[in-house]
């Protein structure tokens, strides 16, 4: 039996058990990094890092198609992982494991290799309202190629797939029924069981996102007895870039291939065509992701062990982890949870009152502890549930109740601050407000004193606070900008002389800061000067390119090419 021990557990992940090191020899009692993104993607154990690299120093080598001892050593690897994966998920045969980039290729192999070709004008695809984007967008597309309709399957107030309505949307007319089997946002395991029996009294095909479920509990797939099964590696302390597509072999005999290339042929012939490959070969075209597969196997190794343990010790820490947040969380009044009760697995969702959730989460950030705000690949969802976004804390067996302890002292200490300054704000709206917009030589001088992204920080939400809001009726769709993550507009004025003179706002306080630095470089400048200017010089010379999350700072190019759209040459 193996026993679950949450202290050892935190020892095999390198990249936590160095900051946990760097407190130790700082004597230190805060925590450099809190890790609560782990819906995203997980923290690699040392095995897997170090099999990876131990594939590519010992026998590095394409496999399948040569007959040195090195390609030899590496097909080994490369099958035995896909032994591995069938066992993990109980596969009926090895022929039924296909490597894809990810969950989201997985899908798309599906949905093009199969769905395109046998669905017809009038068909249905049953898709549930909590979908990650990965298991709607595909679908979207090919109901918009072959004339299919989705149908929206709804939750109910608990978050669950609501079975009560399946049986007014799953029909004689639903070809497919795509759900995830836990949601990425809400955490609550769905009955899929029900659902899958559901299609198969209708004869529709089952697609079961597993993403989120793999690294909670054992999957067995035959028990299921859905059509397909998808998850990615790097969500259960696996490799990025690596993901499998378990399909029942009928439907893989049946399917044309994805991609066409090396590999996933028996012959090529310029008179008489090409004959493909045999299961599973067909679908994986060109040289794959030998070392993430390899490194793949190690992962389950690691992880097979805890999810089949008798005692269940490993899920039940992780479950003490999720009451304790829930309940910690539960215990501040400005928390809304987004439904209703403690969720299934690590991932909590819910928003703040009165406080917007990328300001939280960047606010956070300066603290060390990440988190993940937005509408989290789920704008469905978002919509459904009438939000614009949410925070999500996503937790895994290496975080610890400390940890959660630091956390909500931090958002705590983080909502009093936010209380006090909008005291005194009110007191000093008037001067706030006559506040001259700053100029860039004084936004250059500003950061060049700051050091280290706290202070930065500060100095955005301070800027943010100068600028002045803009009358509701100017927020339009002729204002707003694109690509931003958070809502913000911008107007635009253009004097006789030629200059451009910009006003903007945005419903989160990080995003006005940024528009009063960029404002500061583009405004009262003609339009070959703002054309000219180059954004990210000026970012880089403020020291925030590289603290600003990819969203963000694809915001941050989104409001530039909002006003270079505007100045027009």
């Amino acid at each position: 039996m193996n026993i679950f021990s949450p202290h050892l557990f935190r020892q095999q992940f390198p990249l936590i058990e160095s900051h946990d090191q760097s407190l130790i020899e700082k004597d230190d009692l805060m925590p450099s990094l809190i890790y609560f993104d782990n819906a995203a993607t997980t923290q690699k154990p040392r095995q897997v890092i170090d099999c990876q690299q131990h594939y590519y120093r010992n026998f590095n080598a394409n496999v399948h198609r040569a007959s040195h001892q090195l390609s030899s050593k590496a097909t080994f690897a490369f099958e035995k992982a896909r032994s591995l994966v069938q066992g993990f998920i109980g596969a009926k045969s090895v022929k039924e494991v296909i490597w894809t980039k990810g969950a989201t290729e997985s899908i798309n192999v599906v949905v093009q290799s199969l769905a395109r070709n046998i669905l017809i004008p009038g068909d249905e695809i049953a898709i549930c309202v909590s979908e990650h984007h990965a298991n709607i967008v595909p679908w979207q597309i090919v109901a918009e190629q072959t004339g299919a309709v989705i149908k929206v399957i709804p939750i109910n107030e608990s978050g669950y797939i609501d079975v009560d309505e399946i049986d007014n949307i799953i029909s004689d007319k639903t070809k497919f029924v795509a759900c995830a089997h836990i949601s990425n946002v809400l955490g609550r395991i769905n009955p899929i069981e029900q659902v899958i029996v559901k299609a198969k009294s209708v004869g529709a095909i089952t697609v079961i996102d597993g993403t989120q479920a793999v690294a909670h509990f054992s999957v067995n797939v035959q028990s299921l007895d859905c059509d397909f099964y998808v998850f990615s590696a790097h969500k259960m302390y696996g490799p990025t870039g690596i993901g499998v597509l378990y399909g029942k072999k009928k439907h893989l005999e049946s399917m044309a291939p994805y991609q066409g290339g090396g590999e996933m042929i028996k012959t090529v012939s310029f008179t008489q065509g090409t004959t493909f490959n045999s299961l599973p070969f067909k679908f994986e075209a060109g040289t794959p992701n030998i070392a993430g597969v390899i490194a793949f196997a190690e992962s389950i190794k690691f992880l097979g062990p805890l999810l089949t343990d008798v005692s269940n010790s490993y899920g039940l820490f992780e479950q003490k982890l999720v009451n304790y947040c829930y309940q910690a969380l539960d215990k501040i009044a400005q928390v809304n949870f987004i439904v209703e009760g403690t969720p299934d697995i690590g991932v909590i969702a819910f928003t703040l009152t009165g406080h917007h959730n990328h300001d939280i989460a960047m606010s956070l950030d300066t603290h060390g502890i990440a988190i993940r705000s937005g509408h989290h690949c789920a704008m469905p969802l978002m919509a459904y549930l009438k939000i614009d976004g949410c925070l999500r804390v996503s937790l895994a067996p290496y975080n610890t109740v400390t940890e959660i302890d630091y956390f909500i002292d931090c958002l705590k200490n983080i909502l009093l601050e936010e209380t006090i300054e909008q005291s005194n704000s009110r007191v000093k709206e008037d001067v706030l407000l006559d506040s001259p917009v700053k100029e860039i030589d004084e936004i250059i001088t500003l950061f060049s004193r700051t050091k280290g992204w706290d202070t930065r920080h500060r100095e955005i939400m301070l800027l943010g606070k100068n600028l002045p809001r803009l009358d509701k009726a100017s927020r339009d769709d002729n204002t707003l900008i694109a690509g931003c993550e958070s809502l913000a507009w911008i107007k635009a004025e253009h004097s006789a002389q030629g200059l451009y003179s910009f006003t903007a706002d945005s419903d989160a306080k990080i995003i006005r800061g940024l528009l009063v630095i960029v404002l500061a470089a583009f405004n009262h400048q003609t339009a070959q000067q703002i054309h000219q200017f180059n954004i990210n010089d000026y970012f880089e010379k403020l020291g925030l390119m590289q603290h600003l999350s990819p969203s963000r700072g694809n915001g941050v190019l989104a409001i530039v090419e909002k006003i270079k759209a505007m100045a027009q040459q």
